[in-house]
C-alpha cells in the first residue's frame, strides 16, 4: 500500500510524519506533494518521505490520498488530480467544509473519506472525527482508520453533520482552550506573579484537571461540586461565570463554528 499526502503545511506534514511511522507502511511508501519549491526542498532532506513537486509522477502511485490544503484551494486541485485518478484510490479529506459529494461530482470517483482532525495531533494527542461514502468498503475503513490513530484516537461518525459538528467542538476546540488559559494568564500578570509563573500556574492547572477527569468517571458538573464550597472562592468564581452568562457564550462559539463549516460546504 502506499499513501500520498498532498499539502505539506501543518497538518499534511503532521499525518505524513505520523503515517511514516505506522507498521502499515514500508519504508518509501509514503509520498508527499507540495507546489512551493521551498517546501520541497526542505521536505527532501527527510529520508522516510519520497518529495514530489509534480502530481502526475506520484498520483498514479498511490492507493490512499489524503487531501491536506486549505479548502479556498480545492477547486485547482480537483481540476489538476480529476484526469489522474482511478476509481479504485481512496481520496481522505481533512478540508473543513468541503462535503463528501462535492468532491464525488468533481473527481468522478465514489470511494471519499472526510476527516475532521485537530491541532493536538502535531503531538500524537488529536482526536479525528471521519465518515466515508458507502462505497468505502469495512476493511478500507480499518485501514484508514489506523492511518487516522497515528495522530491520537479516531472516532468514526455516521454522517457529515458530525463532522461539521465536530469542526465546532474538537476542531476549533483547541483554540477555546488558548483563550480560557490566555484569560487566566491575564488574569495572573495582574495579580503580580511573573510570566514564567503565570504560565506554569495555568498550564499545570489545565493538565491536573484533564487527568482528574480522564482518570475518573466524573462528570465535570461533579467535579465542581468537589470544588466549590458553599461561600468558598471557587463559588464566587463559578457564581460570577453564571452570572455572566459564560457557558451559554462558550456553546453560542461552538455552534458559530458549526454553523460557518456548514456554510463552507454550501459554497463549495
Amino acid at each position: 500500500m502506499r499513501v500520498l499526502v498532498i499539502g505539506a503545511g501543518n497538518m499534511g506534514l503532521t499525518y505524513a510524519e505520523s503515517m511514516s511511522k505506522s507498521k502499515l507502511l514500508k519504508k518509501k511508501n509514503l509520498m508527499i506533494f507540495d507546489n512551493s519549491p521551498e517546501k520541497t526542498t526542505s521536505l527532501k532532506k527527510i529520508s522516510h518521505f519520497e518529495v514530489y513537486d509534480d502530481l502526475d509522477s506520484c498520483l498514479p502511485k498511490a492507493d490512499l490520498i489524503f487531501i491536506a490544503v486549505k479548502p479556498y484551494h480545492c477547486e485547482d486541485l480537483f481540476k489538476k488530480l480529476k484526469n489522474g485518478i482511478s476509481e479504485d484510490q481512496i481520496i481522505i479529506s481533512i478540508m473543513a467544509g468541503v462535503t463528501i459529494n462535492t468532491m464525488q461530482e468533481a473527481l468522478g470517483i465514489d470511494k471519499i473519506v472526510r476527516a475532521m482532525p485537530n491541532l493536538p495531533a502535531q503531538i500524537g494527542k488529536g482526536v479525528t472525527s471521519y465518515t466515508a461514502s458507502k462505497q468505502v468498503s469495512r476493511i478500507e475503513l480499518l485501514t484508514i482508520e489506523s492511518l487516522l490513530d497515528t495522530t491520537g484516537r479516531s472516532i468514526f461518525v455516521s454522517s457529515e453533520k458530525f463532522i461539521d459538528a465536530s469542526t465546532g467542538i474538537s476542531g476549533s476546540g483547541p483554540a477555546y482552550v488558548f483563550y480560557f488559559m490566555q484569560s487566566m494568564m491575564e488574569a495572573a500578570l495582574k495579580m503580580g506573579f511573573s510570566p514564567n509563573d503565570s504560565k506554569v500556574l495555568v498550564s499545570k492547572t489545565f493538565e491536573g484537571a484533564v487527568d482528574l477527569f480522564n482518570q475518573s468517571d466524573l462528570s465535570p458538573n461533579s467535579w465542581m461540586e468537589r470544588v466549590a464550597s458553599k461561600g468558598g472562592t471557587t463559588r464566587a468564581a463559578l457564581d460570577s461565570m453564571e452570572d455572566n452568562n459564560v457557558k451559554e457564550l462558550i456553546k453560542e462559539a461552538a455552534y458559530s463554528a458549526f454553523n460557518r463549516a456548514v456554510e463552507l460546504g454550501k459554497e463549495q
